[in-house]
């Protein structure tokens, strides 16, 4: 819970803080604080979310407590991202402020959603930054002062489109074994036997009949032998390609429009001429 007796120091930390929710997720930095102008006690605070953080989310600190250098909220990051979408550049309405109430579920009039009291509150007693940025606030709050001269400032939105790297997909290599079948012609050679007769030349004698004799011949043939040799065929790899595209981007924007009301006799500058 914040207290009443708020140092420069404090206030430096808490401007300079990121808010967490209540599961110590981020949920973004710090936009504005607000301070009550009876108690001194911070009411509200803006977080910055968004692209470029350029949207403020309104958050009440009625629950919040310091929690080292980031402000923890008793609301999820969702929840608050869901808040009422209002931008904090501009004077909050009692409609707006009653819509914040109940989306929070908070009592009305236990905080206040004031950029003039609250500009006051803060600029009371801190260092001259801190002074400035929430000195300021009035005019970051869209109160449009009528010049001198007569004159209003038109104000408008415009897009600021950029670009955040986001993780699509990831690819893998991997290798596993596969049993094929090969079959490979391999040409062998063997020997075969084949009985061949030839007559005696005349006058070779023959030897006696009766006795026994024996010749042999040893027959020999080729049989495949295969053998398993590991070889290397090719490397495989992943190379990363950067594709340059052009996307479409739409978003509404808001810009204010001036229109001329004249009451009584009131002479145009083209009616002169």
């Amino acid at each position: 819970m914040f207290g009443q007796n708020l140092t420069q120091d404090d206030i430096a930390r808490m401007q300079n803080a990121e808010v967490v929710d209540q599961n110590g997720d981020k949920v973004g930095s710090v936009g504005q604080i607000y301070l009550d102008d009876q108690s001194q006690r911070p009411t509200w605070v803006t977080v910055k979310t968004g692209l470029f953080g350029t949207k403020e989310t309104f958050v009440p600190l009625d629950q919040a407590s310091q929690d080292g250098d980031s402000i923890r909220v008793p609301y999820t990051k969702d929840f608050i991202k869901d808040a009422p979408n209002m931008d904090a550049d501009h004077h909050i309405s009692e409609s707006e402020e009653d819509e914040l109430y109940r989306y929070y579920n908070l009592e009305q009039g236990r905080t206040a959603v004031d950029h003039d009291r609250s500009a006051q509150g803060v600029a009371g007693g801190v260092d001259r930054d801190v002074d400035e940025r929430h000195a300021h606030a009035d005019t970051r709050a869209g109160v449009d002062r009528t010049a001198d001269d007569g004159s209003v400032v038109r104000r408008e939105e415009q897009l600021n489109v950029g670009t955040e790297r986001v993780e699509t997909g990831r690819v893998r290599l991997r290798k596993h074994v596969v049993t094929e079948t090969e079959t490979v012609a391999v040409p062998v050679e063997r020997q075969e036997v084949h009985v061949t007769r030839e007559p005696v030349a005349e006058g070779e004698t023959g030897g006696r009949i009766g006795e026994d004799e024996e010749v042999s011949v040893t027959l020999h043939e080729e049989r495949p032998v295969v053998e398993k040799e590991t070889v290397a065929k090719e490397r495989i790899g992943l190379d990363k390609e950067t594709v340059r595209d052009t996307e479409q981007v739409s978003a509404e924007v808001r810009k204010e429009q001036v229109e001329v009301e004249r009451d009584g006799d009131v002479r145009r500058d083209d009616d002169r001429r």
